[in-house]
């Protein structure tokens, strides 16, 4: 797996991949809003997580997934965490 320094570095190699759409957190389910689709766990793959620790900015504090959905769609899904993290996050959703 990659290492990277930097979120937008990573974003910018896994675009370059194919995982070319944003994912973002509704209620039960992701949504992509390029496509107009949304997408049930049970939907999605996490293929790759990157973890960034903010050394200097705990604003910085994020992970950024690489999905594949069951139609091909690849994208990513970035999370903050930590103290401006949103009470359910990704993990939790794929979980249920």
């Amino acid at each position: 797996m990659q290492e990277y320094d930097t979120v937008t570095e990573a974003l910018n190699d896994l675009k370059s991949r194919g995982y070319e759409y944003d994912f973002n957190l509704r209620q039960n389910h992701l949504y992509c809003d390029a496509l107009q689709r949304e997408y049930e766990p049970r939907q999605l793959q996490i293929k790759e997580t990157y973890r960034f620790e903010g050394e200097s900015d705990p604003d910085d504090e994020s992970v950024i997934f690489a999905i594949i959905a069951d139609d091909g769609v690849k994208g990513t899904f970035v999370n903050a965490y930590g103290a401006y993290a949103e009470s359910e996050d990704l993990l939790q959703l794929m979980k249920k």
